[in-house]
């Protein structure tokens, strides 16, 4: 078999497993009648991916030391990521995500099946962002440790080092009694409306770089850094969470589009 035909083989396979994973994610949460917890569902996916892998490469071939540092590095963000929203999202499951509700407005009575469908998307998402892992692990030919792995390693971190300062100064915001019912504009708030998504994708960045090998030459990588921008700025990302959040702060948040860039870090505009 061609690496190509192996790797179609891993992501159909993969794919299936993600519908089933997230039909049953759909049915908790329609029990619950909280959606949010697609959120935790998909966050700790990549996990569970990266741990399938290991165990498959231990017991069958052993992994090459670039497959083994992306496949770590991909369980150890997935982990940060997924406790962070479960933290969230499991220990408020009386209150429901902002966005969630704003798609109930928008929804109706419409709203289990539409998550449904959007569940099925998350499925989808989750089978076609795991490639530059699985692009990690060729068959037959592990891929050793090279500068430019260590390099797209040291951009995830330097992204999870954003994504948890941001987490850390908007936790610090909402905490201020004071400041209820404003904008946060503290920090890195300041030069980007969404500095958490920008980390987001700059760990998806390091993964273009940490996938690399002579068998895919990183595109599945990049084909998945592209579609993390356009889910994180067009879809599930900003654009959702700018809705809300004009809807919930009206004047305040516009003013604050007017200054702040939404996505890419910059200096505020006077």
């Amino acid at each position: 078999m061609t690496p190509l035909f192996d790797l179609g083989f891993d992501f159909l396979a993969l794919l299936a497993a993600a519908c089933g994973y997230f039909f049953l994610c759909w049915l908790i949460a329609r029990k619950l009648d909280n959606w949010s917890i697609v959120d935790v569902a998909w966050s700790y996916g990549f996990a569970l991916v990266g741990l399938k892998l290991l165990y498959v490469h231990f017991y069958d071939m052993p992994l090459g030391g670039q497959g083994l540092l992306m496949t770590l590095a991909t369980i150890l963000w997935s982990l940060r990521l997924g406790t962070h929203l479960a933290v969230r999202v499991l220990g408020h499951l009386d209150k429901e995500d902002g966005r969630y509700l704003q798609m109930r407005v928008e929804a109706g009575a419409r709203m289990p099946w539409q998550m449904a469908y959007f569940y099925f998307l998350q499925a989808v998402a989750l089978a076609l962002l795991c490639l530059p892992l699985l692009s990690s692990s060729p068959y037959g030919t592990p891929s050793p440790l090279r500068p430019i792995h260590w390099l797209g390693l040291g951009i995830v971190a330097l992204a999870l080092i954003i994504e948890g300062v941001a987490d850390a100064q908007l936790a610090a915001f909402k905490k201020d009694v004071t400041q209820k019912g404003k904008v946060c504009e503290r920090g890195l708030w300041a030069w980007s409306r969404h500095p958490n998504y920008f980390g987001e994708w700059m760990v998806w960045v390091g993964f273009v770089l940490m996938s690399y090998n002579a068998t895919y030459r990183g595109i599945p990588g990049l084909v998945c850094a592209l579609i993390m921008y356009h889910l994180l700025t067009r879809v599930t990302g900003v654009a959702l969470t700018e809705r809300q959040l004009v809807a919930s702060k009206g004047d305040a948040y516009v003013d604050y589009q007017r200054r702040v860039s939404a996505f890419w870090p910059r200096p505020p505009r006077l």
